[in-house]
């Protein structure tokens, strides 16, 4: 690997422990700050706004600089506002900095998509910007666990403190490993905002919003399921988080190569009817349990494998503004995490068991897998009016 891939790896490897690591912290964050677990909750809430409104917001604002300057600066932000929720003395400060400490997420992931795909061989772009996202399928193996494990047993403010540890870490490998890509010459913001203006774009966003929204009706359910459906004890769910996280780990890089090989778009389509059918058999298959590990590991493989090809989907599609369409597709994952919760969580309110969300989710992904049919037929179409 490239040592410059490298930092762009450790800058996932942080937010990924960041974004991931809340989930299993609620009752230790929740019982410190006085507040209930629900109200824990909506500081997951927070993080996902933040990238939503820094995503595209911070890239235009940037967008004009250099690309190694602009990861620089939004990895000394990440790291400041998680410095800031390690020291966090009641939850409306917590609120705050997880606010703050989700901006420079998406934006982060957009400019390092389109860094890592200028700086690749010719012909693996994907598989460039797929060993980028591998940071968060490792911080999902080792960075979850070992976060969780220190929160629960000491203190959840040792976890954030790991994470401003990874963050100065990959500030010093951005200095010095990161080549000084030439800034944009001649930006026409105006042009670049055209991307909105596309069907395709849309198209794109509303795939990713819903399609992968599929994993976290499943993901964001996973611990009952396990625990009320497969009969696996409270104490061994870390663990089978594991053997999910080494699925996105798998899946990651065999979704850049099968992104490399048969095209973005196709891959894209293909792993979210995959999606579809992992989710339909987790259903079905959940209360075995031998079953039910094997289908999370393949299950988190999947959803995993979808990211890099759809992330260099969204980079193809919107020649000119490459950086801002990334960061938003960025905006558009954490879109489908927090509908996917939500929607997954219909039907439990209304009295079903814990293997409804996963057939909630497998619905979600084959929507998501048919704007991506749409995308591919209007892209043959326009193709063919403008070579006729």
């Amino acid at each position: 690997m490239k040592k410059s891939l490298l930092a762009l790896t450790l800058g996932g490897l942080g937010i990924g422990i960041t974004e991931f690591v809340m989930m299993g912290l609620l009752p230790d964050i929740a019982k410190d700050l006085n507040i209930t677990i629900p109200q824990a909750g909506h500081l997951i809430s927070a993080y996902a706004l933040g990238v939503v409104i820094g995503a595209p917001l911070l890239v235009v604002i940037a967008g004009s600089y250099p690309p190694k300057k602009i990861l620089m600066v939004l990895m000394l932000m990440f790291t400041g506002f998680n410095a800031f929720s390690a020291f966090a003395p009641d939850y409306n400060t917590m609120f705050a900095a997880r606010l703050l400490a989700g901006l420079p997420h998406g934006a982060f992931f957009g400019v390092g998509s389109v860094v890592a795909s200028r700086i690749a061989e010719k012909g693996k772009e994907a598989q460039s910007v797929s060993l980028m996202f591998a940071g968060l399928t490792i911080a999902n193996v080792i960075g979850v666990p070992l976060g969780t494990y220190i929160g629960h047993n000491y203190s959840w403010r040792y976890t954030f403190v790991i994470i401003v540890i990874v963050g100065i870490v990959t500030l010093l490998s951005l200095k010095s490993w990161m080549p000084a890509l030439p800034a944009t010459k001649n930006r026409d913001l105006g042009k670049e905002l055209n991307f909105f203006k596309l069907p395709e774009s849309w198209l794109i966003i509303l795939m990713i919003a819903i399609g992968t929204g599929g994993l976290f009706s499943w993901y964001s359910y996973i611990a009952p399921l396990l625990t009320e459906v497969s009969g696996f004890a409270a104490n061994s769910i870390t663990y089978i988080l594991v053997v999910a996280g080494l699925g996105m780990l798998v899946g990651n890089f065999i979704g850049g190569k099968l992104a490399d090989k048969i095209s973005p778009a196709k891959a894209t389509l293909t792993l979210l009817i995959a999606m579809s059918i992992s989710l339909l058999i987790v259903h079905y298959v959940s209360g075995n349990q031998v079953m039910a590990i094997i289908m999370t590991f393949v299950t988190g493989a999947i959803a995993f494998a979808a990211a890099s090809p759809i992330q260099m989907l969204m980079i193809n599609t919107a020649k000119g503004s490459e950086m801002l369409a990334a960061s938003v597709s960025q905006a558009s994952f954490n879109i489908g995490n927090a509908l996917g919760a939500f929607l997954g969580g219909l039907p439990l309110a209304a009295g079903f068991d814990y293997t409804s969300p996963v057939s909630v989710g497998s619905i979600m992904a084959l929507t998501g897998a048919a704007f991506a049919w749409m995308l591919i037929a209007r892209t043959k179409r326009v193709t063919k009016l403008n070579y006729a």
